[in-house]
């Protein structure tokens, strides 16, 4: 048998540690972006008999994997055991190791035995262990983040928190952090053009990332109608519904996007710049959608409502979104800069997009424009030079701005080739702390990857 061992000392007792673990959503913020499982079916929680299937890849092809939990001692340990899978043994013990009151240490243990024997342990046993170490190192990270954020909120109310497009990038995310937390999660369902109402009543806060995806599909004016149909009226009626609750939520979180400020060059921008809806651009069409969602939005605060308009920048995820599009052509040495390579993309870690929007949701100073990008935007250029450098391939086949326009007609103009230099002035004004500052640091944390040691 191999064994693997890994360690961390996190900032909170080891009965709250254990408590995180069990809450709803643990499994989920553990999967890794980089090397995401499919949850199949699950009963039970940590006790002894409850039972997990997922489904993993196992290099190039899928396997199911069911596992049982076989020991269980609250606040202190409990034990998972494959059942059956792609190892011929694997034994998971979870330890949970008090320090003091503040502090513990979270200790995972692995017992395993690779498939065919000999022959599997000479040629799988390096791939085992880089693969385990992996995805160990970026599940402690992510608990001592969490643990660290929202140790700065101990002493407020847990929340009951309404999440509209709760099955999207950022909601399948979000939801698992905060309930893991401790608070209650709501998924706020639609139904064609009527949404649920009850998810809202009672709610404390209501966070709206429902819409389309802008940079999906070119925008044809059958798209551009759903576009401003799913973000523009479907804001009016969340805030309908707000207005009909018995008891109103007192915070709207309401999602927007930097595409608010248009084709701006080198301009850098802060909340209190200007909307670019009246630009005589491409990208006048996504500033005025931007600009009208967010009126309906702020259209909460007649009613009492704090409203925060969460501008977000160029989501990193390996889960999705453009960095997932992008990850393909890089690994096979065929990636590059986009355009000119000179406009600027403002983007943010995954991580710091979930912290953003606890930071907002718990500040009761912060109301209006947030902008939710990280303080080290960069060329596309500079983009596609560290992306390359993480993945240990070239950066030198761009992609030129005439090629985009005839794939992606005015949508590339209007999100792919528009410059955006965005500064996230309130976050750091209200003593917000990135994670991931700096675009290789997040890069390397999504992918799965050491973090970068700078030289002797």
């Amino acid at each position: 048998m191999e064994r693997y061992l890994k360690r961390t000392e996190l900032p909170a007792s080891s009965e709250d540690v254990f408590a995180w673990h069990e809450r709803p959503g643990a499994f989920e913020r553990l999967n890794p972006p980089f090397d995401p499982v499919e949850v199949v079916e699950r009963s039970g929680g940590l006790e002894v008999g409850s039972r997990t299937v997922i489904r993993a890849k196992v290099g190039p092809v899928s396997q199911q994997w069911i596992a049982e939990h076989t020991a269980y001692e609250k606040g202190r340990v409990f034990r998972d055991e494959m059942q059956s899978g792609p190892f011929d043994a694997w034994v998971h013990t979870h330890r949970f190791i008090p320090i003091d009151g503040q502090r513990s240490l979270l200790e995972d243990e692995l017992d395993y035995r690779l498939p065919m024997g000999g022959l599997g342990a000479l040629f799988g046993a390096g791939y085992a262990r880089q693969k385990i170490g992996a995805a160990f190192d970026y599940r402690h990270a992510l608990i001592k983040a969490d643990l660290e954020r929202h140790a700065l909120a101990r002493g407020a109310a847990r929340l009951t928190v309404a999440i509209t497009g709760a099955s999207g990038l950022l909601a399948a995310s979000l939801g698992p952090f905060l309930s893991t937390g401790g608070h209650e999660v709501r998924p706020v369902k639609r139904s064609g053009d009527t949404l649920d109402r009850t998810a809202i009543d009672g709610a404390d806060v209501v966070v709206h990332l429902a819409g389309a995806g802008v940079a999906d599909e070119r925008w044809t004016e059958k798209r551009k109608r759903l576009l401003v149909d799913s973000r523009v009226s479907y804001t009016r009626q969340l805030v309908e519904a707000i207005a009909a609750a018995k008891r109103r939520p007192k915070v709207l979180l309401s999602g927007s996007a930097i595409g608010v400020y248009g084709d701006r060059g080198d301009e850098v921008l802060d909340e209190q710049a200007a909307p670019g809806a009246r630009a005589p651009t491409k990208a006048a069409f996504l500033a005025g959608l931007c600009s009208d969602w967010e009126a309906e939005a702020l259209a909460a605060e007649r009613l009492g409502v704090r409203v925060a308009l969460l501008r977000t920048g160029i989501v990193l995820t390996a889960r999705g979104g453009a960095l997932a599009k992008l990850l393909p052509p890089f690994r096979a040495g065929a990636g590059g800069a986009t355009g000119p390579g000179t406009q600027w993309m403002s983007w943010i870690s995954s991580e710091d997009v979930i912290g953003a929007f606890h930071h907002v949701m718990m500040n009761e100073a912060i109301s209006g424009p947030v902008n939710v990008v990280a303080p080290n935007p960069v060329t596309s250029k500079d983009f596609a030079r560290v992306l390359g450098s993480v993945l240990h391939r070239p950066a030198i086949a761009p992609l030129p701005s005439l090629a985009l326009k005839v794939m992606f007609g005015e949508m590339a103009e209007g999100t792919i080739l528009a410059s955006q230099r965005v500064k996230p002035g309130v976050l750091e004004r209200t003593g917000f702390s990135f994670l991931h500052p700096g675009l290789e640091d997040a890069l390397r944390f999504t992918l799965g990857l050491p973090p970068h040691s700078p030289p002797a």
